[in-house]
Order: structure tokens, then C-alpha cells, then sequence
């Protein structure tokens, strides 16, 4: 191992499922710690990685991450930019992507607390009638077509994501921030990409504020 290898201790992959999608309040930080301070910061050049089941759930926030950091002048690279569904996710991928770009960080988020709560209910149905006379006396026909829609399901999450600075030269985590979000799903077909944005600004903007990371 060389000196640009990076432990990341505990991995565990955590499912996220549809978490991320829906209608979210925002997230609030409810912990953070500057676990160790280090010469090295601050950071400069970061690989952010999201350890979830989805593919697609970890490279929309790594993307934001990406996106948000490099706004604010950081050099920042998504690991799902250099791999595919198909690439093992174990620490020896990620270890050689921190070699293959010069990483002098980490940025790692994983999901640490999630509950669900999921509601159904029934949608009116709308009828149409067609009454037509017959041949006898006072005597009538009617069809009936009844329009049913599925029934309306939400689903609530109340989910806790904790996201470590790993610093590349001590292998060790030097900053650390936990967040809370409630997020409400109201529909199969609803897809809000807002909560990835909101989360990312979240962590990078304290990432900034505690002065982990080098900015304009």
C-alpha cells in the first residue's frame, strides 16, 4: 500500500432505496465534529463516494456534491464517474481511484438511520351512464362504465445521512456531519431531484463554514 492509500474503516452498504426521491423539507444538521485536526487541511482535491444499494441514488448525489464543491473552487471527482453498475464496491476500487487522481481527501456519505411510513388510499371512481329506450312500454336499457384509478399511495421517510472527510495522508476521518431529513413521497411517477440538491448545499456549505476544504 502506498502513501496515497485511504482507509475507510466500516464500510457498510446501506439501502436508500427511493429515499432521496420525493418532496423534501431539508435537511438539518444535527451533529458535527472536526474529529482531528489536520496540517493538511485545507483540502483541495476531494473523491466524493456514496456507499447506497442504488447505483443511480449514488451518482445523483455525488454528482450535486461534485457540482457544489466545484463552485466553490474544490477539486472534486464523483466515483460513479469511473465505474458502472457492474464495478465491485469495496475499498480496494476506491483506493485505487484516490491513486489514480491524486485525491488528498475523501468525501464519504452513507446513510446511517432511515424509517418509513407509507399511507394508501382510495381514488374516486367516475361513471358514465347510457340509457336507451327499448321496445317495451316504459322499459329501458343502461350501460354502465365505471373509470377506476389505482389507488394513491405515499410513502414518508425520515432518513439520517452522515457524511466523513477522510484525510488521504493519516487514512483517518478529520471532519464529520450528520444530517436529518424528512421526505415525502406522494406518487410512483414523482421524481424530485431537489433533495439531492438541497443535501449537497447542506454539506458543502458547512464544509466551507468550518474551513475543511480550500475555496475561492
Amino acid at each position: 500500500m502506498t502513501s496515497k492509500s485511504v482507509c475507510f474503516g466500516s464500510l457498510v452498504l446501506s439501502s436508500l432505496s427511493a429515499v432521496l426521491i420525493g418532496c423534501a423539507a431539508g435537511p438539518q444538521v444535527t451533529r458535527v465534529d472536526e474529529m482531528k485536526s489536520s496540517a493538511a487541511a485545507p483540502y483541495t482535491k476531494v473523491l466524493v463516494v456514496s456507499l447506497f444499494d442504488s447505483f443511480d441514488m449514488r451518482r445523483y448525489l455525488e454528482t450535486e456534491l461534485v457540482s457544489q464543491l466545484s463552485a466553490q473552487g474544490v477539486d472534486a471527482v464523483a466515483s460513479t464517474s469511473m465505474m458502472n453498475t457492474r464495478t465491485p464496491v469495496v475499498r480496494g476500487t476506491f483506493v485505487d481511484m484516490v491513486e489514480k487522481i491524486g485525491a488528498d481527501s475523501v468525501l464519504l456519505t452513507q446513510l446511517v438511520h432511515l424509517e418509513t411510513r407509507g399511507k394508501e388510499t382510495s381514488m374516486n371512481p367516475q361513471a358514465t351512464y347510457n340509457v336507451r329506450p327499448t321496445y317495451y312500454y316504459n322499459v329501458f336499457s343502461v350501460e354502465l362504465t365505471e373509470y377506476v384509478e389505482p389507488p394513491e399511495q405515499s410513502l414518508e421517510y425520515d432518513l439520517t445521512l452522515l457524511a466523513e472527510l477522510i484525510s488521504v495522508e493519516s487514512r483517518e476521518p478529520v471532519w464529520m456531519i450528520q444530517t436529518r431529513s424528512k421526505v415525502e413521497w406522494k406518487s410512483a411517477m414523482e421524481r424530485d431531484y431537489s433533495a439531492y440538491v438541497e443535501e449537497a448545499e447542506v454539506i458543502t456549505r458547512r464544509m466551507s463554514r468550518d474551513r475543511v476544504i480550500a475555496v475561492n
